[in-house]
């Protein structure tokens, strides 16, 4: 079977940033092992499985060790790739997923996603949160991820945790975030258990972040930057239940996989 297959780099607008993701359109849907084969051979954040349905795609994505309900980047690399290599010009793509009905439109050279709000409530911290993370904290906050904020962006740009200890905290990924210097807030994004010790740009975890920085900036509109080595660029919207998320893609290399 031959799949076509794009590498893109999702949240930059050059390669060798923001986050990779693999995007491989299917015929129709294998089963999961192999899907799940796929995607840890491609040993990329995510790879996200299209298969077409009418009108939308249906959308699934796994990391090289699990699938995952909701994931940004690669929806996004995704929604490029449809757009660049498929349907020049269309103006929305719609994908059916685990999350619901996720749409993707152009707006100007950005792509807009429209995605679920996460909102985050108070929590206690975990034990040891701050010998984990190495650094005291102001605040943590829970929604599908722990959410911890810190004092400024420095603190979140040299922060160097612990991954055994953020592996072993009862949730799905710590969301470290702090007031940003030239935007409105920074953020990094642990994920090891589900392989991905910290992603590059994580959109999903912006449906945490948006609601909070919303509130407490009293604006909806907000500029974002995930800080991590490779980095990524976040144009973000509260719209209540629902959160824009947008960004800029480029691809890396396009080919065919055969198994």
């Amino acid at each position: 079977m031959d799949i076509r297959f794009y590498h893109i780099d999702a949240f930059t607008n050059r390669v060798f940033a923001g986050n990779p993701a693999g995007v491989c359109f299917l015929e129709k849907w294998v089963n999961d092992a192999t899907l799940q084969s796929i995607a840890a051979e491609n040993h990329l954040p995510e790879t996200a499985f299209l298969v077409k349905k009418g009108n939308l795609y249906e959308l699934r994505w796994f990391t090289p060790r699990v699938e995952v309900d909701l994931c940004g980047h690669a929806t996004l690399a995704s929604a490029f790739a449809v757009f660049e290599y498929v349907n020049p010009r269309a103006e929305r793509v719609d994908f059916e997923t685990k999350s619901g009905r996720l749409s993707v439109m152009r707006q100007g050279e950005l792509l807009m996603m429209d995605f679920p709000a996460r909102p985050p409530v108070p929590c206690q911290p975990p034990d040891h949160i701050d010998k984990i993370l190495g650094i005291p904290h102001i605040e943590t906050l829970r929604a599908r991820d722990l959410l911890v904020v810190l004092e400024n962006e420095e603190q979140v740009r040299r922060l160097k945790p612990d991954m055994a200890g953020v592996a072993s905290l009862d949730c799905f990924a710590v969301i470290v975030t702090a007031p940003g210097e030239n935007c409105d807030f920074v953020s990094r994004f642990f994920a090891p258990r589900a392989g991905i010790p910290e992603d590059p740009v994580t959109g999903s975890s912006h449906c945490t972040l948006i609601p909070y920085w919303s509130e407490r900036l009293r604006k909806k509109e907000l500029h974002a930057f995930q800080l991590s080595e490779r980095g990524g660029e976040l144009f973000c919207e509260d719209k209540g239940e629902r959160v824009a998320i947008g960004g800029r893609s480029v691809t890396y290399l396009s080919g065919t996989i055969r198994i």
